[in-house]
């Protein structure tokens, strides 16, 4: 909304403080300045609240606002008299205003750093989170205008605006003066604001989600009046996975007299149904989109499910369509999944949702799946379906203008229905949030994720999202740091998923094989070497293995506690008559099955070549499984646990079982065959501690490949239980303000935009505030030069060339070493200018001789999209040929420093490969850790690159440094929550 006051240009209309925030209930409100075109919303909104509330409000009856009020309240200079307004439908649901004051508690101007803070809400909107989102934003405003500090009188009796300032997380005071509360809020962010802001944010957004998936009532708009057509198919399918709720059917084009349609009301519009829809399906041509969705936010819709497309994959003039959609669903308080989306499922018992447009609803299961294509979900649906695995939940989001990947992540952080959480995702809108939201998840439970366009360097059609400049290889690497199990295809998706869902985590890289080939055997052992996994030796039992030969080789090899994991590997059976017998499956399936029931908890994977039955016997006693609690804190949330895995598997359908009762090992199934059970266990989500399905697969890469992700994600989370820390000795040996001062210097009053490189001098002068220290170098433009730069040095010396093209390419002749005396350099220089060209094209410098040892980079960049990335390799082909690099997020802690320089391929070079002397990996961590920290104090460092860095046996010495620095990009992340505009 544009504003009409005549505000001179320095005060002009704030537009980047709007914002669409997400409350605690899920629905959504916007946020933004209050202008003078709201004299009307202001009387309308406070008619509506409360006698009490205008008392706590104003400390006296207060009935009406006088229009010297509404002046005051709707007329801002947006500096030092603020006022923020929540909408939805266009309407106040509430507001605050803040007033800069000075030291006598009287109205002023900067440099004045206080500010008079007041707030009031509607009651009907009360208890949704409407303040704390309001507090969180106006204390952003705030800062950014100067003020330091809110000061407000609250009432003693005023318990909930006194608790919205308590909970907020910054540094307060308080007294008690005048028969009032006087409060006083630091506004500095803190680590526990931060917390409280991100802890408020997940529940709002997982609440969203969840409202989507379990509505009460759906309405599907653009029902066809014959069968076909997408609007009489999701109809259709929502019918025949049996909802559990309303459903209704409505076009404005069905006649008056129309009542039912496949047996449930048709009206012509939302206005005839006489309850409140909570989900709408619109299925109607992109066009007549705007229409339905006015319908639904006029009468109470919460969410929907926008099926139409025609959007931003269309174009630029669809991709405005888009976010006029967005922009129209939100002002009304609704969610969006879409548009040009495949629909949704929820396979709960309590909801069984089929609001998609897949034929047949999943079965009951253990796995939450969200994808960004149509025909990807089709296909993952369909290969898990043929799998026997079932599902908790599917989102399928279209172009994902509004629920997104990271909405589903916080869903199913909390969801006791999902166990392993499944992504297919097209672009990250927000990289730094979806890393953070992974870490928190994949502490509980596993997070498998395919990126798809990792390499045609643009997003998909309908996909508006920050630019990133780093490579796939550094998006992986990162997604690993986060615990996400990052894998290439839907197919190794679907495998991974399989596994972790149905098996407990390997305790190790230790794999027994044991299976009736030899030659499969042996195709596993290598698969696991390949992998990176320690295969204990093939055990062959032999072509004339039988089922009950099976279950004693599995049993006796999961008791054994030198292996962590088992692969049983399986070919058909060969009769007297030569011909394979296929048929004996379900009775293998039994026995392997019966085996892993009795022995411990351990991983068990089946690759099989053609024994009908197998899979699907294997894969039975998973579709109906029941579902496992997480530990609930004394708030009534789930507890996250980080530590090892727990749970229990999930009981048959032949044989239930309630909580805390005992169950035999077997059971008869329905066809004959032996199925686990366990009693239900309240316990934390993520793969069972006993097995529950055994997954099976066809060829040996694959088990292989889907066990060896099991075992790093284990791995990955038993470190997760004790994360890693920062050293103290950095506070003690870092000059913060030293460098802070220096960069507002080196930046000057008015920065250029691109930015800046530092000199050399400059360089090490801003490192060295960080412990860094670079070992000088000086120009030497002529040979006389170079000498004198030699003797002030001290010889032994190396002459080099520091031209773009020459930089670190010693192999072109440009770099002369070990030059002990003065003859030796002016022989080198003659050289050097003789074979590659004049001084002044060469640029030569002299530079002391450092200590031998092997020659590293050290790099930290900040990625618009990504943040801020430590990278680490050696120097020269290995990382700018061969790639072998490896990457963190910053801040790096100790564990993270540790494993960088230790997850490339090269690494045995630093730790005595072949003989020679291990380098100083503790010094080398130190100068990670310092460069670290360095680039996370101060955001305006853009970009440094340490090359190379030579690591003797004893200490290490930084040969070159270059630094950029700019003004810092936006930081989203860090401030108040707001959902983001695509």
């Amino acid at each position: 909304m544009e504003p009409t006051p005549e505000l001179s240009p320095h005060h002009a209309y704030p537009d980047h403080w709007e914002a669409d925030v997400v409350l605690r209930d899920g629905g959504t409100a916007r946020i933004r300045p209050i202008t003078t075109d709201d004299a009307e919303r202001l009387v309308s909104f406070y008619e509506q609240v409360s006698d009490e509330s205008k008392y706590y409000r104003f400390f006296a009856p207060y009935p009406r606002l006088s229009d010297r009020d509404v002046h005051r309240f709707t007329h801002h200079d947006y500096v030092d008299r603020v006022g923020l307004a929540v909408t939805i439908g266009g309407e106040f649901i509430g507001t605050v205003r803040f007033d800069r004051i000075n030291e006598q508690g009287r109205p002023a101007s900067a440099p004045a750093d206080e500010a008079e803070v007041a707030f009031l809400v509607q009651d009907a909107h009360q208890g949704r989170g409407v303040a704390s989102a309001l507090l969180e934003h106006i204390a952003a405003v705030a800062r950014e205008r100067g003020i330091r500090r809110f000061a407000a009188e609250v009432l003693p009796a005023n318990n909930k605006m006194i608790k919205v300032f308590r909970d907020a997380g910054y540094t307060q005071q308080r007294s008690f003066e005048d028969g009032s509360v006087h409060l006083t809020l630091d506004l500095e962010p803190t680590e526990k604001s931060l917390a409280v802001q991100r802890g408020r944010e997940q529940r709002a957004e997982a609440r969203s989600v969840q409202r989507l998936l379990a509505p009460g009532s759906v309405a599907v708009i653009g029902t066809g009046r014959t069968p076909g057509g997408v609007g009489r198919t999701v109809l259709r399918n929502l019918l025949a996975a049996g909802f559990t709720g309303r459903t209704y059917a409505v076009n404005r084009a069905f006649d008056e007299g129309l009542a039912t349609l496949d047996g449930v009301p048709a009206h012509r519009s939302l206005g005839e149904i006489d309850e409140q829809v909570d989900l709408a399906v619109i299925a109607v041509p992109a066009h007549r989109v705007p229409e339905a969705v006015a319908d639904c936010g006029e009468h109470g819709v919460q969410g929907l499910v926008v099926l139409s497309a025609g959007y931003a994959e269309r174009g630029s003039a669809g991709r405005e369509l888009q976010r006029e959609l967005v922009r129209q669903a939100r002002s009304y308080g609704m969610r969006i999944i879409g548009p040009n989306a495949f629909g949704i499922i929820n396979t709960a018992e309590s909801v069984r949702l089929n609001a998609s447009l897949a034929p047949e609803s999943p079965a009951r299961g253990r796995i939450g799946l969200f994808t960004q294509s149509g025909a990807i979900g089709i296909a993952l649906l369909s290969g898990l379906h043929r799998r026997g695995a079932g599902l908790s939940s599917f989102i399928s989001a279209g172009n994902r203008a509004d629920v997104s990947g990271n909405d589903f992540l916080q869903y199913s952080f909390e969801d006791p229905d999902t166990d392993v959480a499944l992504l297919y995702l097209e672009s990250l809108g927000n990289p730094r949030k979806f890393t953070r939201l992974a870490r928190r998840t994949a502490a509980v439970k596993p997070v498998v994720v395919v990126k798809g366009a990792r390499h045609s360097g643009t997003n998909p059609p309908g996909h508006a999202v920050p630019v990133s400049r780093i490579p796939d290889a550094t998006v992986s690497a990162l997604m690993r740091q986060a615990g996400v199990i990052r894998v290439d295809t839907v197919t190794e998706m679907v495998d991974a998923g399989l596994l972790l869902a149905g098996q407990p985590l390997p305790a190790g890289p230790r794999v027994a094989i044991l299976g009736n080939s030899e030659s499969l055997g042996l195709l596993t052992y290598d698969a696991c070497l390949a992998e990176g996994l320690r295969p204990r030796p093939p055990r062959d039992l032999t072509t004339a293995a039988s089922p009950q030969d099976f279950r004693d080789a599995l049993a006796e090899a999961l008791a054994d506690g030198t292996c962590d994991a088992v692969i049983v590997t399986a070919i058909p059976w060969v009769g007297e008559n030569g011909e394979a017998e296929t048929g004996d499956g379900e009775v293998l399936a039994a026995a392997l099955r019966g085996a892993a029931a009795g022995g411990p908890a351990k991983p068990v994977a089946v690759v099989h070549v053609e024994i009908g039955g197998l899979a699907e016997a294997l894969a039975a006693a998973s579709s109906t499984a029941a579902p496992r609690t997480r530990p609930t804190t004394l708030a009534g949330r789930p507890a996250a646990a980080p530590g090892a895995p727990t749970g229990a598997a999930p009981p048959t359908a032949t044989a239930p079982t309630g909580p805390g009762t005992e169950a035999p090992a077997e059971t008869a199934g329905a066809a004959g065959t032996t199925e686990t059970t366990e009693p239900a266990a309240t316990e934390a989500a993520g793969p069972p501690a006993r097995p529950g399905r055994i997954p099976a697969y066809p060829a040996a890469e694959r088990a292989v490949r889907a066990m060896a992700e099991a075992v790093k994600y284990a791995q990955w989370r038993r470190q997760a239980a004790t994360p890693g820390k920062v050293p103290e000795f950095l506070d003690e040996t870092t000059d913060e303000p030293g460098a802070a001062a220096l960069i507002d210097t080196l930046l000057g009053t008015a920065p250029d935009p691109r930015g800046r490189p530092l000199t050399h001098d400059e360089a090490r002068e801003l490192l060295g505030r960080y412990g860094i220290p670079v070992r000088p170098t000086l120009p030497a433009p002529d040979p006389e030069a170079a000498v004198a730069a030699a003797a002030r040095l001290g010889y032994p010396v190396a002459l080099k060339t520091t031209a773009p093209h020459l930089r670190h390419r010693a192999d072109l002749g440009g770099v002369r070493l070990d030059l002990t005396d003065e003859d030796a350099l002016r022989r080198a220089y003659a050289e050097v200018t003789e074979l590659l060209g004049k001084p002044a094209e060469l640029l030569p410098v002299v530079q002391s001789m450092a200590p031998r040892g092997v020659d590293t980079v050290v790099r930290a960049s900040i990625d618009a999209a990504a943040g801020a990335v430590l990278s680490f390799g050696l120097a020269g082909a290995p990382s700018e040929l061969l790639g072998d690099t490896a990457h963190r997020l910053v801040p790096a802690t100790d564990r993270d420093a540790a494993e960088l320089i230790r997850s490339i391929k090269a690494a045995p070079v630093l730790f005595g490969w072949r003989g020679s002397a291990p380098v100083d990996t503790p010094a080398l961590e130190e100068l990670l850790l310092r460069l670290s920290r360095l680039v996370d104090d101060h955001p305006e460092v853009v970009s440094v690159a340490l090359e190379p860095v030579v690591v003797a046996p004893q200490g290490l010495t930084v040969l070159g440094a270059t630094v950029r620095l700019a003004p810092p990009p936006p930081r989203g992340d860090l401030g108040p929550r707001r959902l983001p505009n695509y």
